[in-house]
Parts: structure tokens; sequence; C-alpha cells
């Protein structure tokens, strides 16, 4: 059996469980295409973001996050709401 001491010192392998179920992103954005801020839901997996919004929606789709909707929040302010799983 493996001590205490040898387990801790590992570095953990596996990401775990962050790809199973549901995730929700919401990214704002401005019209000028700059990257406002991005609200996620707990373990959502991402990249981070880039200060290019049309990258950072790049690298979401290659994740696999589909985009759910896109509204405007204000005349200089984008929201897109995105969805991974089921």
């Amino acid at each position: 059996m493996r001590s205490k001491r040898e387990i801790q010192g590992q570095p953990q392998t596996m990401i775990g469980q962050a790809w199973t179920g549901r995730h929700v992103i919401l990214l704002h954005c401005t019209n000028h295409n700059q990257f406002i801020n991005l609200y996620k839901s707990y373990h959502a997996p991402i990249e981070p973001p880039r200060q290019n919004c049309a990258e950072t929606l790049s690298q979401l789709l290659s994740i696999g996050y589909r985009i759910m909707a896109v509204t405007p929040i204000s005349a200089n302010h984008i929201q897109y709401f995105l969805v991974l799983g089921d």
C-alpha cells in the first residue's frame, strides 16, 4: 500500500467528470468584436477567453458548444448564449 505522502505528491492525471451533463456559457462582446466578459456554469470546460470575440467563439465551438441565442443587450453590447451537452 502506498503512503499518504506518495499519493499527495503525484499530480492528478485526469480531468474528472467535467464533460458530463449540460453546461451553459454567457459570452458578452462589443459589436466591434471585443471581448467583455464570460459567465459560465460550475465546472463548464472552457479555454481562456481572447480579446477577439470571434476567436473566443471559435474556441468554444471547437470544444462542442452550440450557440442557442444571440441577444443585443445595448447598442454596443451583444450576449451569446452557448450550451454544451445533452
